[in-house]
């Protein structure tokens, strides 16, 4: 039995609540998840969940001031495999 239930407090949401969250499709978010490009995720009993705070994390290391931006180049580049 757990004995700090506050470790149970993480908000936790599917693939589809997260992609709305996001406001990118499910199935962009699934690529992402699959070329290792997107947010951290989580198999718990074999469905996949996203942490609400590693979703706002990966968002924000996505966010630019402007095209000259040195990150916009990275971000620009999120989820886009390198092959």
């Amino acid at each position: 039995m757990l004995t700090k239930p506050a470790q149970l407090s993480t908000n936790y949401v599917r693939t589809h609540e997260a992609a709305r969250l996001l406001g990118i499709s499910a199935r962009t978010l699934e690529k992402y998840r699959c070329h290792g490009t997107g947010p951290t995720f989580r198999k718990l009993g074999g469905r996949v969940v996203y942490a609400i705070g590693d979703l706002e994390a990966w968002a924000d290391n996505a966010a630019c001031s402007s095209t000259s931006d040195p990150r916009y180049v990275g971000a620009r580049a999120a989820g886009h495999a390198q092959r």
